[in-house]
């Protein structure tokens, strides 16, 4: 029993009374903590979408992070197409083996019984690069007497070693060659010649000697250098530009006109028009392709300026003021122009016709550009003056179609140069700029005409050294 029949009925109501007013107490905690759950559902609710707010406010203020003025954008991504078929196999061809290691079991490796003969199975064609000293080979000049003369003679050391040494040096011509590779094309620095050298062949060789001997080559190849000039002022077309150099740390300039076929650099502390005179001379009498930069306005000839740094300059102007309709409309009016008269190229027109088309273009561009001529607060202002200063020198490319319309053949010749300046920071005295203009002519000459560079520099070589031992008494 649970004991509540010994209460009575008064006892019972009672304990039913304090039960169903412990009930209602009860309820109504219940009841407070729903509404409290219910208020602090609906704080947290708000807490979150502040938050969220907040956050895309912090996106939009923060952006990305500020990309250095030195460091160069990102490429945009290209999409990728479908892949071309290869018409052949690019892999790596089998080479004429030097030698040939046959690798066969002696014995049978589960009974041990002899093994002899058997057919080759497979091939695998190790390429390598032996790691040797030196090679160190003493000429001995011998001295044999003649008996009908009565007399002794003796090779001649420059005759007999004309194609091995110069003169009296100990390092031979084809180290000269390499160590002028290694300097100028691959751009090597002369401790870290010295140490390949040291690494690889077991050569010590002083940097003061490399020096010496990228001087000397630089001397043979004067008179190669000189030809590479008299040839660039005799081509229908040159490209000129200039980029920095530093000489024992000052500022000075190197030149570069090149032709499809030609590369030729000096150095100069100056970088004004009489640099472009002296290279030139009088000799040039072909169209000169450059950028708007005024050292060329000189030269008193058919001249070509650069449209790529022109289409650079209106893309510029195009995105700094992008919320400008006349200004970007204009811009796609003159690259229109540009257009048109790059198709003209591909097209079989006549002299005269030709005459006239760039008459017509030149018409064109001069009416874009003339309505902001003097409009001082005009953005189109400063490259509508240059349209209209250069107007006669725009285009060129359409009279003539052997003349390219930009300026990209310099470009790319002054870029290996850039590149030299970063890692060398520049040269030590004007004999350092004299033999890297000459040493930089000589093997980006021999790169675009093809073959071996080291090769072509151990032929000049050779030759220089011969022609010297000729004209010696």
């Amino acid at each position: 029993m649970s004991g509540l029949d010994e209460l009575t009925r008064e006892e019972l109501i009672a304990l039913v009374v304090k039960q169903h007013e412990t009930i209602e107490a009860q309820a109504g905690i219940i009841e407070r903590q729903e509404r409290r759950i219910a208020e602090l559902d609906a704080i947290v609710q708000s807490q979150a979408e502040r938050i969220s707010q907040l956050e895309e406010e912090i996106s939009k203020l923060s952006g990305p992070k500020a990309r250095p003025v030195f460091v160069k954008a990102n490429a945009p991504k290209k999409e990728k197409g479908s892949r071309k078929k290869r018409t052949q196999s690019f892999a790596r061809k089998a080479r004429v083996a030097t030698e040939v290691v046959y690798h066969a079991l002696d014995c049978c490796p589960e009974c041990g019984r002899g093994l002899v003969g058997g057919t080759v199975k497979s091939k695998h064609q190790v390429t390598d690069i032996p790691v040797a000293p030196v090679e160190v080979v003493a000429h001995l000049l011998v001295e044999r007497y003649c008996g009908v003369c009565g007399k002794r003679f003796t090779p001649d050391a420059g005759e007999v070693l004309s194609d091995v040494v110069v003169g009296k040096k100990s390092i031979g011509i084809f180290l000269m060659s390499l160590i002028a590779y290694l300097k100028i094309t691959c751009r090597v620095p002369v401790s870290l010649i010295r140490q390949l050298l040291s690494t690889v062949y077991d050569l010590d060789i002083s940097k003061g000697e490399i020096c010496e001997l990228l001087h000397e080559v630089a001397r043979l190849g004067k008179d190669e250098y000189g030809s590479i000039l008299e040839r660039v002022r005799g081509s229908p077309v040159v490209h000129g530009d200039e980029t920095g150099w530093r000489e024992d740390g000052v500022n000075g300039y190197v030149w570069s006109f090149s032709t499809p076929q030609l590369r030729f650099f000096t150095y100069n502390h100056s970088r004004g028009s009489c640099v472009v005179k002296e290279v030139l001379s009088e000799e040039f009498e072909g169209t000169l392709v450059s950028d708007f930069y005024g050292a060329y306005n000189i030269y008193d000839g058919i001249k070509q300026r650069c449209w790529v740094h022109l289409l650079r300059d209106l893309k510029a102007l195009a995105e700094k003021h992008a919320g400008s309709a006349s200004v970007v409309e204009w811009v796609d009016a003159v690259r229109d122009v540009y257009h048109r008269a790059r198709l003209t190229v591909k097209i079989d027109y006549t002299d005269t016709q030709r005459c006239k088309l760039r008459q017509l273009f030149e018409s064109e561009l001069l009416a874009l550009a003339e309505p902001y001529l003097t409009a001082k607060n005009a953005p189109q202002r400063v490259l509508s003056q240059r349209m209209e200063r250069f107007l006669g020198e725009l285009f060129t490319f359409v009279q003539c179609p052997e003349v390219p319309s930009e300026n990209n053949a310099a470009e790319r010749a002054v870029r290996p140069t850039v590149i030299a300046r970063k890692v060398s920071g520049g040269t030590r005295s004007a004999r350092g700029s004299e033999t890297n203009s000459i040493l930089r002519s000589l093997f980006e000459t021999w790169a675009l005409q093809g073959g071996s560079t080291v090769e072509a520099c151990r032929r000049m070589i050779i030759r220089a050294n011969r022609k010297m031992l000729a004209d010696s008494p």
